[in-house]
């Protein structure tokens, strides 16, 4: 459910959030970065996370599975390659007619932990559009909080949700389709967060110690145009694309 406060107003509430957390991990050394502020934690036992996300039937049962580039979720991108699943990864910003790099277990020239990397991926996997892609079964998302009921604040650029909304228009995310993200146990919260009708909400947040269920979580249906300036339109040629044939 998104918060009725003005646009502006919820975002300055985020961004507060975030700076808690940012605040919280640093101070209990619990990401290997010397700040986080600003970033995707990537947080201490990241590993052992993505170890018990495997477990899940989800991820068990998924074939094509969406990622996002961040550290935090390195292991998880592993771990999907090592298994034989294909992985989608966004290329920075959308910023490319083809805005998608696809990492095909079956069409690796490195082993499967290398070409999880962000930065190896983006030299050796090509480069393809919506067309090529296959309906997706698992999203990864990164957060910078989440709480129990699977309200996610990311690290507020936006394309995570963007990428989501893109991929629902497309009709290669849907119901069958599960949201997960991967955190340190201090990034879940009890507490209400504030979110908009663009936020993507999780179906499971998996931490090292624990797998959270939630069954309720929000999802938007498409892309909520009003809340895209002309600016990023034009600067994400596939959106340019969708947004002239409207």
């Amino acid at each position: 459910m998104s918060d009725n406060r003005p646009f502006a107003e919820v975002d300055r509430a985020k961004q507060q959030v975030r700076e808690h957390i940012w605040n919280v991990l640093d101070a209990a050394g619990a990401a290997h970065d010397a700040s986080t502020h600003g970033r995707i934690p990537n947080f201490v036992g990241s590993e052992d996370a993505a170890t018990r996300l495997g477990s899940l039937p989800a991820w068990q049962r998924a074939r094509f599975i969406k990622s996002v580039p961040d550290k935090a979720q390195l292991a998880v991108r592993a771990l999907a390659l090592t298994e034989g699943r294909t992985v989608f990864m966004a290329v920075p910003k959308l910023a490319d007619p083809h805005p998608f790099y696809l990492l095909d277990p079956a069409a690796l020239t490195v082993p499967p932990a290398e070409a999880a990397s962000s930065r190896i991926a983006a030299a050796i996997a090509p480069k393809v559009g919506v067309d090529a892609l296959r309906p997706v079964d698992l999203v990864v998302l990164g957060s910078v909080v989440v709480n129990r009921a699977g309200v996610r604040i990311g690290k507020g650029a936006g394309y995570s949700d963007l990428e989501f909304a893109f991929l629902t228009e497309a009709g290669l995310i849907g119901e069958h389709t599960l949201v997960v993200t991967t955190v340190h146990e201090l990034q879940v919260l009890d507490e209400e967060l504030p979110t908009t009708t663009h936020d993507v909400g999780v179906d499971f947040i998996v931490t090292p110690q624990e797998t959270i269920a939630c069954p309720s979580a929000y999802r938007p249906s498409g892309l909520v145009w009003e809340h895209l300036s002309p600016r990023k339109i034009a600067s994400i040629p596939a959106l340019a694309t969708l947004a002239a044939a409207r």
